[in-house]
């Protein structure tokens, strides 16, 4: 019985060592070479260099003059800590009621939006952090972002397209537009956008 009591300690010892120390070291090695910018986090800077967020996580923007993302559930709102879906139903009433709040403020922000508001803009993603948008979404706020910036709608619309990306491996997903890369580049292009539209 002793015998088996010391195999067994000297085996979890082993496979804690292995699984719990070098395997993560390794990897963490491996992840640094290859790709050093994502195991760092993708982390993102501002027109100064100083470092605003990850590619990877949504933030709000209120301000006019920059892409609002989708809305979060997570948290207090596009919390990293706190990642997760607001897990309502389609029938729940304090869903019903934040979209219709979501569908009067993006309203009333975008009088000059074409078409009706896209889904995304008033639905939380599965992790609340989603940091894109579809190009059409994207689109929909060109107008109120074009005007407090008081730049045309076409020099909007041609960030937005640059910042588009296409499918993975081309034929993978949706191509989407990364809200955060979006924002950073229209204040490189045109400056930071001040609080009130113009």
């Amino acid at each position: 019985m002793r015998r088996e009591i010391l195999v067994a300690v000297r085996m979890t010892l082993v496979t804690l060592v292995l699984t719990g120390l070098v395997y993560p070291l390794v990897l963490t090695g491996v992840a640094q070479v290859l790709l050093p910018a994502r195991a760092n986090g993708s982390l993102v800077a501002d027109v100064d260099g100083r470092v605003v967020g990850s590619e990877l996580i949504a933030q709000g923007f209120a301000t006019p003059g920059y892409f609002q993302p989708r809305p979060s559930a997570a948290g207090n709102g596009y919390d990293p800590t706190s990642s997760s879906g607001s897990n309502f139903g389609p029938t729940s009433a304090k869903l019903r009621d934040r979209i219709k709040a979501d569908l009067d403020r993006l309203h009333k922000e975008n009088p000059d939006a074409p078409g009706a508001v896209p889904a995304e803009l008033v639905t939380a993603s599965g992790s609340g952090l989603d940091p894109h948008l579809s190009p059409e979404a994207a689109r929909w706020q060109v107008p109120r972002v074009a005007k407090a910036r008081g730049r045309g709608a076409v020099d909007v619309q041609a960030i937005v397209d640059r910042f588009t990306e296409g499918r993975a491996l081309g034929f993978l997903g949706e191509p989407t537009v990364n809200v955060l890369r979006l924002n950073l580049a229209l204040d490189r292009q045109f400056g930071r956008a001040r609080k009130e539209s113009p």
